[in-house]
């Protein structure tokens, strides 16, 4: 089932998401819903708060974003309780963007590399370093679990520059191409 994506300016999206553990209900389903939700809005990863639940969840599925002879190396993969471990390498900016925040984009900058533990959907735990395009979704995806919006890492110039965007985006006054949940 596609669920509406929660739009810049819903309170879920700036807390920092709690812990679950194999016992939470409707899990599997849950998951499900995500992947398909994110597939419709076009995305390459998709946060729980995105959808409205503070939960320590998130999904990723990269190759979108790899050219066609490299798709292989994208991943696709659900992340349940992650903790980022280590942030290294050299900062690389990219341009992001974000399903909650439609049609805003801006370049960020981020470590090429992140380890990070986590656990996938049976709560089997992994620990694993990823880099490049794989580094750089994980990292998006784990700022919405510590309550954390692309844009606040926008240089101030470019921050400035998109407030009108940010203000029709709170207020309902944009028709993305995927449902969303706006603040009224």
């Amino acid at each position: 089932m596609v669920l509406p994506i929660y739009a810049y300016g819903q309170p879920v999206l700036k807390k920092v998401a709690k812990e679950i553990g194999p016992d939470y209900e409707g899990l599997a389903d849950l998951i499900a819903n995500m992947w398909e939700t994110m597939e419709h809005a076009n995305g390459v990863g998709l946060a729980a708060p995105q959808i409205g639940r503070d939960i320590r969840l998130f999904i990723v599925d990269s190759s979108p974003m790899l050219d066609d002879h490299e798709k292989h190396l994208g991943i696709k993969k659900v992340f349940i309780n992650a903790e980022i471990l280590e942030e290294t390498g050299k900062d690389c900016s990219y341009s992001e963007g974000c399903l909650s925040i439609p049609d805003v984009s801006g370049d960020v900058e981020r470590p090429e590399t992140v380890t990070i533990r986590w656990q996938d959907e049976n709560f089997e735990t992994f620990t694993e370093t990823f880099s490049g395009m794989n580094a750089r979704v994980i990292q998006h995806e784990y700022d919405h679990i510590e309550g954390i919006l692309f844009i606040e890492m926008l240089k101030p110039l470019k921050r400035k520059m998109i407030q009108r965007k940010l203000t029709k985006i709170k207020k309902g006054e944009i028709s993305p191409s995927y449902r969303m949940k706006f603040v009224r």
